[in-house]
């Protein structure tokens, strides 16, 4: 009876704690989904999705200089103020082996051209204009002079400063007449009197020098030029363009000393060296009738090396990197029988090697060059793009991007490729924006080419379901389409409003070799088009693509290769937008600016005998007679390169069909649209007029 007592008892305390476990576990299992649910529902409440307003919140950070003993760097990071529609660019100080970060300035005014005094104590930068240093121990910022500057250098014994400054050298036609202050009025006499969004101001941006010491300039400013020409070149070049003899004997600086229409029909630029002893100026590379800039040094001043192109006239000319032997005056071609670029080059520490950017399968990575045996070497790899280049010891120094991710700054060790991330300035928002997949693509062209085709997908991508597409076509016409991070045409922001990318490199593009690149010239409308139209029909095929929602995207030759589909797609696309596209090639070439660059393409004049193809055939104006779809036509007025009498051209050919049309136009933008208010209306429309054809 005990025993059977005892065995019940056991059995009865063996239920209840299995009925305990049992209620433990479901409590545990219950608490253990609760907690899964409410991670997953919080997760899904950080990740929002990218608006144009959450983009313009992120700061864009940019790299400015490292220190000679490779310990800091200094980048800086612009941030909008939405409201006030401007923008101001803050200085931080980098630890390069700690990551330890500081900033340098306040965000009450932007800074930027930061460089390292040569004794390592002091930053320069330039603020409104105005040299300020400021020492690395402390938050004092110290006014070094009132001269007006686009950009300085220290010259490396400590003792000078270069800077270039505009000069006023022209008169004005009311200084030509006093009888006539208030006349507005230009007189002409030759082209390039507008440049980009800029007209002739009567000034030119020439470079001078002054003895400084004790933080200031101790006395007046020297004009090495004096000279109706710009140094560096307007309005793309930076102070890459000028540089110091290690010695400081002499000053290399990158100038076109072309004027007029002779100046708007060449690309031929040239490096000069002044000599501040004896005031005199030669020309380094007066044999040369391309593009030649970007003159470096080598550390002990033995070798002076730059990139150069070839072909006169052809701004898209592979970038070869030179080497002058500065002792024997021999000159030759580091990157010969290479058939990439070669941008940005930076001298190793040694002065035996040189390291670059270069596209490669069409992302922007490190290689290096040895001086001895020329033989390049590639550095880094990855789905990313490196987009500056500072040498500091044993690393290289840079800003990396990728269509998923914007700016930051990294170091990567130049012997092994292995990087280390180190500013984290856009983490907040981006850091909490839903982010869609980037998968490369092989797409076979219709004349049996491989073609690299970037496919970008929304967040949260499902397979099983089917969603609307956009053809991205790139401008340039020979720029790369790489993994680069816009603020305007930002394939996450598409893809966040529901789109699969489709972006095609086609013909025309770095990154597959020189001869791919020079493809597109004179052929605009033939090859290059057949790769767009071979691009959206590989995804129109893809299960998870609604080819009856396709539209087409593009600016500048990408907005010609808008206008073009338009009337050559054949029932492809419902909907297309064009940003600033070429409509009539003939007008155009009448039009623009930079008459080498539509001289090289068009392979000559409209006028000439016999007329090229370009204005017979691929002219977009040509098939407007086609044009069945909804357009949204983008135009700008202070666009000089694309004048906005193509975009109502455009405008004007399918209002007059009765083509639902739109016309966002700008008063006061050029080819990019940059200020932040008219920006965040860019993408409104953008995507309010895809929703209104491509989601109903």
């Amino acid at each position: 009876m005990k025993n059977a007592i005892f065995a019940g008892a056991k059995l009865a305390s063996l239920i209840h704690l299995t009925f305990f476990i049992t209620m433990k576990l479901c409590n545990f299992f219950t608490c253990f989904f609760l907690t899964m649910i409410f991670s997953v529902r919080t997760t899904a409440q950080a990740q929002q999705t990218l608006t144009p307003e959450l983009l313009w919140q992120i700061g864009r950070v940019s790299l400015d200089c490292v220190s000679a003993d490779g310990q800091y760097a200094v980048y800086g990071v612009q941030r909008y103020d939405m409201p006030k529609n401007k923008s101001s660019r803050v200085l931080y100080l980098l630890t390069i082996k700690t990551g330890e970060t500081r900033a340098l300035t306040s965000p009450d005014a932007s800074s930027s051209d930061a460089e390292f005094r040569p004794d390592g104590k002091k930053i320069g930068f330039l603020r409104d204009g105005k040299l300020y240093e400021i020492s690395l121990e402390s938050t004092h910022v110290r006014k070094i002079s009132d001269q007006e500057m686009n950009g300085f250098h220290y010259s490396p014994d400590g003792k000078y400063i270069l800077f270039a400054q505009d000069v006023k050298l022209d008169k004005t036609p009311a200084e030509i007449y006093p009888d006539l202050p208030n006349t507005t009025g230009r007189v002409i006499d030759e082209l390039f009197f507008r440049h980009w969004k800029s007209w002739r101001d009567y000034k030119y941006s020439n470079i001078f020098y002054a003895p400084y010491a004790d933080s200031k300039l101790t006395s007046d400013p020297v004009n090495i030029m004096n000279e109706r020409y710009d140094s560096p070149l307007k309005p793309m070049g930076g102070m890459e363009q000028i540089t110091w003899s290690p010695d400081s004997r002499f000053i290399v600086y990158t100038s076109r000393k072309l004027s007029g229409t002779e100046e708007a029909q060449s690309t031929n630029s040239d490096l000069y060296a002044y000599e501040l002893a004896s005031g005199k100026t030669i020309n380094f590379t007066a044999d040369l009738p391309g593009y030649d800039i970007d003159p470096v040094f080598s550390p002990d001043g033995n070798y002076l090396a730059w990139t150069s192109l070839e072909r006169a006239g052809n701004e898209a000319d592979r970038p070869r990197l030179m080497l002058l032997d500065t002792r024997t005056q021999k000159r030759i071609e580091l990157t010969e029988g290479w058939t990439y670029e070669a941008n940005q080059p930076q001298w190793a520490p040694d002065g035996k090697s040189l390291f670059f950017l270069s596209a490669e399968n069409f992302t922007y990575q490190y290689y290096q060059v040895t001086i001895a045996d020329r033989k390049i070497r590639r550095i880094t790899n990855g789905q990313h793009d490196y987009t500056a280049l500072k040498v500091a010891g044993k690393e290289l120094i840079g800003t990396r991007t990728s269509m998923a991710n914007p700016a930051e700054v990294f170091a990567v060790n130049s012997l092994t490729g292995a990087d280390r991330r180190l500013s984290f300035a856009t983490d907040e928002p981006w850091n909490n924006i839903a982010k869609g997949n980037v998968e490369r693509r092989t797409v076979k062209t219709v004349d049996g080419k491989d073609m690299n085709v970037w496919m970008i997908f929304p967040p949260g991508f499902d397979a099983k379901k089917k969603y609307p597409a956009l053809l991205y076509c790139q401008g340039g016409p020979q720029s790369a389409l790489s993994q680069f991070f816009s603020y305007r045409w930002n394939m996450q922001m598409m893809a966040a409003n529901g789109y699969i990318m489709v972006a095609p490199c086609r013909r025309g593009m770095p990154g597959s070799g020189q001869a791919w690149n020079d493809a597109i010239s004179g052929d605009w409308g033939g090859g290059a088009m057949q790769d767009l139209l071979a691009a959206s029909d590989y995804a129109a095929k893809e299960p998870y693509v609604d080819a009856t929602r396709m539209g087409a995207v593009g600016a500048s030759f990408g907005g010609y290769s808008v206008y073009w589909l338009a009337g050559n797609h054949q029932k492809r696309f419902k909907a297309f937008i064009a940003h600033d596209g070429i409509f009539n090639l003939e007008s155009f070439y009448g039009e623009t600016e930079e008459i080498w660059f539509v001289h090289n393409d068009m392979e000559g004049a409209f006028w000439k005998t016999p007329k090229p193809k370009s204005y017979t055939q691929f002219s977009p104006h040509l098939f407007v007679q086609n044009w069945d779809t909804p357009i949204l036509v983008v135009h700008s007025e202070l666009d000089f390169r694309i004048p906005v009498t193509q975009g109502i051209q455009a405008f004007s050919a399918a209002q007059l069909q009765g083509i639902p049309s739109r016309f966002l136009y700008f008063p006061d933008e050029g080819h990019w649209v940059q200020k932040a208010q008219n920006s965040i209306l860019w993408q409104r429309t953008f995507f309010d007029w895809l929703d209104r054809y491509l989601k109903h």
